[in-house]
């Protein structure tokens, strides 16, 4: 884990042991996830009423996370996404920065690619970095990740609580099979209310 920049190219990290392994180390967190391959990551690391998958809302995993973070502050709320979706939300990190809740951590899986739509490739890696637009924004913790092994670090982070953080996770940009959560938004929502103890609605 370091603070330089490294091209999305050289990026060596298998993304789904990636998150496998970061879950694995935070099992009371709550898991928002990005669509798409985010969310087949998380799905594939374990289903678990504590994860909220999204299907669609492209650029709002973020933001999703910054509204729970603040209404359960004992909880690490943890935003694992795709550099193309958080690069259609980066207003969204603004916000964040103002917010700065201490039990938020978004987790950008930055393939330089959009994935959902052709491999196209995205902003990322086309000179745009997300941590420096992260830093700019005064997200108070800012890292980028270049090895597996960091998933350890980073899980650390997440379960100390102690400051608003942005992970910007360069991982390979694999062609992985797809393995889908469930599709019932209404089912999803009700799962994840009645984790957090509120009634079905």
């Amino acid at each position: 884990m370091s603070q330089a920049n490294q091209p999305v190219a050289t990026a060596t990290i298998d993304r789904r042991g990636f998150v496998q392994a970061l879950l694995a180390a935070c099992p009371q967190a709550l898991v928002v996830t990005g669509l798409g391959s985010p969310a087949y990551d998380v799905f594939a690391a374990g289903d678990r009423p504590e994860n909220f998958y999204l299907w669609g809302a492209m650029g709002g995993a973020a933001m999703i996370g910054l509204g729970l973070a603040l209404a359960q502050p004992s909880r690490s709320v943890v935003v694992i996404t795709g550099d193309g979706e958080q690069l259609m939300g980066l207003g969204g990190l603004a916000t964040i920065g103002a917010q700065q809740p201490k039990n938020l951590t978004v987790v950008v899986l930055d393939n330089g690619h959009f994935g959902e739509t052709g491999m196209q490739r995205s902003h990322s890696s086309l000179g745009t970095s997300l941590s420096a637009v992260a830093r700019a924004c005064g997200i108070g913790h800012v890292v980028e990740i270049h090895e597996s092994r960091d998933s350890g670090l980073l899980a650390e982070l997440i379960n100390a609580r102690q400051a608003c953080c942005l992970a910007q996770v360069l991982v390979r940009a694999d062609d992985l099979p797809r393995v889908l959560p469930p599709r019932d938004g209404v089912y999803l929502k009700n799962r994840f209310r009645s984790h957090l103890g509120f009634e079905p609605i």
